[in-house]
């Protein structure tokens, strides 16, 4: 690990409760194992790549075969096509464009947005996330857009292009759509990065009238909320925004990500002038023929109905033994829940807005050594926050060993 800035491959593996990283041996289903031969229930599934298990069987052989073939040609496949209508189809926008990541598609979409709408300006949620994009490293405090200091290095202003509203606040959302200068409003369905806040009911239908009233369009950011259903969020709740990024699950761990968009806003980018050649979009390696392998064998064999009738009764199951657990014990604690995707929160009444549920994260002690104690005891969740997943994989045996490791943890605490 000399060799590694911080001793790993990325920095963000150094950020568990542990002193030091636990180097992976093997991962199958719901279970990890390290190179010491310790074993673990994963509730982190790689912070969600792994949602719907380690080690796909289906996934495994579509890449192992289009290997054999060549895994990137600069051109399409056969298979491209077949790809295409099953995201269509799945989740209601007729056509799609494939990247390496999230953080990709999301980059793309916003400057595609500015480019059809002649708009500089976006508008993102306080404590959102969506990948690494410099115009989203940005924050809200006393009412005001600021930097985000985990934007190393940059130089420019992204103050200037973007603004904070918080979630769940349509009078502010209002405001900042009214200037007329907002080329696209940039969202998660439900917030999952700064700690899972719920949308109000109606903020949804609210944010889709707005967006159009202010000319602005709708991108919803699926990476996370994809748990949620076969469709995502997106599907499940009936939402109808101009464009959709997906990234993370979809291609079952696999690096590799999508984004959809409208008719409407399909014929925008066709129409949009620009110069031939280089547009500053997409990477070489992006829709690289093993990546649509992965896709196409995630969306056929891994991310079916079956699969997601297993995740949420195994969330649901999670959330009502949590729910118990600190009914019993007392606890000043709630549980915030979405889909296959659950989070214990240190506040009696789920965050509505970041600034809330920054609050709730300033018991850093608490938060640090819960993880710790957990890992101790062969358990791992998301390393920022309090947030499990639950995969098809996942038994109810191992979220009975999760619940149980809690209570300890609280009954040794309170010794």
């Amino acid at each position: 690990t000399n060799h590694w800035l911080s001793g790993a491959p990325m920095h963000w593996m150094r950020d568990w409760a542990s002193p030091f990283p636990i180097v992976v041996e093997d991962a199958e289903g719901a279970t990890l194992t390290d190179i010491d031969d310790n074993v673990y229930d994963d509730f982190c599934l790689g912070d969600t790549p792994g949602m719907f298990g380690h080690g796909l069987a289906p996934v495994a052989r579509a890449v192992a075969e289009q290997a054999r073939r060549g895994t990137t040609y600069m051109l399409p496949t056969e298979m491209a096509a077949d790809v295409g209508a099953m995201l269509a189809e799945r989740f209601g926008l007729p056509v799609w464009q494939a990247t390496l990541s999230a953080s990709d598609a999301n980059r793309a979409l916003i400057r595609w947005a500015r480019a059809v709408t002649q708009k500089p300006v976006i508008i993102v949620f306080d404590g959102a996330y969506h990948g690494m994009v410099e115009d989203c490293f940005v924050e809200l405090r006393e009412g005001r857009t600021r930097m985000d200091r985990g934007l190393v290095g940059q130089v420019h202003d992204m103050t200037r292009t973007t603004r904070v509203v918080p979630f769940n606040d349509l009078g502010a959302l209002e405001a900042a759509l009214s200037v007329g200068d907002v080329a696209a409003v940039l969202c998660e369905p439900a917030m999952t990065n700064c700690g899972m806040i719920l949308p109000d009911p109606g903020f949804h239908a609210r944010l889709r009238s707005l967006t159009k009233l202010g000319g602005a369009l709708l991108i919803i950011d699926e990476t996370h909320t994809l748990s949620t259903g076969p469709g995502g969020a997106t599907k499940a709740w009936g939402l109808e925004p101009d464009a959709l990024c997906i990234g993370k699950a979809i291609a079952g761990g696999f690096p590799a990500a999508v984004w959809g968009v409208s008719a409407d806003f399909a014929q925008r980018i066709a129409d949009a002038p620009r110069g031939a050649g280089r547009s500053g979009i997409g990477t070489t390696l992006a829709g690289n023929a093993a990546g649509l392998a992965a896709i196409g064998a995630t969306l056929r064999e891994a991310a079916t109905p079956e699969a997601y009738a297993a995740m949420l009764a195994g969330a649901d199951y999670l959330v009502a033994g949590l729910n118990k657990l600190i009914a019993a014990r007392g606890l000043p604690w709630c549980v915030v829940h979405v889909g296959a995707r659950a989070e214990i929160v240190f506040a009696p009444e789920p965050p509505r807005n970041a600034a809330l549920m920054r609050e709730a994260l300033a018991r850093h002690d608490l938060n640090h050594a819960l993880h710790l104690y957990l890992i101790n005891r062969g358990i791992l969740i998301a390393p920022f926050h309090m947030m499990m997943l639950v995969s098809p994989a996942t038994t109810g045996q191992q979220s009975d060993r999760l619940i149980a490791a809690i209570d300890s943890f609280v009954q040794e605490s309170a010794s």
